[in-house]
């Protein structure tokens, strides 16, 4: 009898989380669309989108990018090896929900 009310209430716990988890998953970020949110406008929250997005980004090393977010506007720093990939870093930042401006204080070029 233990082991079915065991049974019944992993049963139930994991009816009540799945449908959680995939809400939290959203969108893809690479999908080019924004992604809405119930919490888009938090700082953090844009910082993680922002940094995700960059890390799935073809040609941006984001690795070398770090994002800061506050009251919805976006700031780059770090070191990116051209112009393209600064361009790309920023494009990439707006289209996150939440984001109302990108600022750049990315270096292009040197630094090795």
């Amino acid at each position: 009898m233990r082991k079915v009310q065991y049974l019944r209430a992993v049963v139930v716990a994991g009816v009540l989380i799945c449908p959680a988890a995939v809400v939290g998953c959203g969108a893809s970020a690479g999908s080019g669309a924004p992604i809405n949110h119930p919490n888009a406008n938090d700082d953090a929250t844009i910082s993680t989108r922002v940094k995700t997005a960059l890390l799935n980004e073809p040609g941006v090393n984001a690795t070398a990018i770090n994002v800061d977010s506050s009251g919805g506007v976006v700031t780059l720093t770090g070191q990116v090896k051209s112009n393209d990939e600064e361009q790309k870093a920023v494009a990439t930042a707006r289209r996150i929900p939440g984001v109302r401006d990108v600022k750049s204080e990315l270096k292009v070029g040197g630094g090795d």
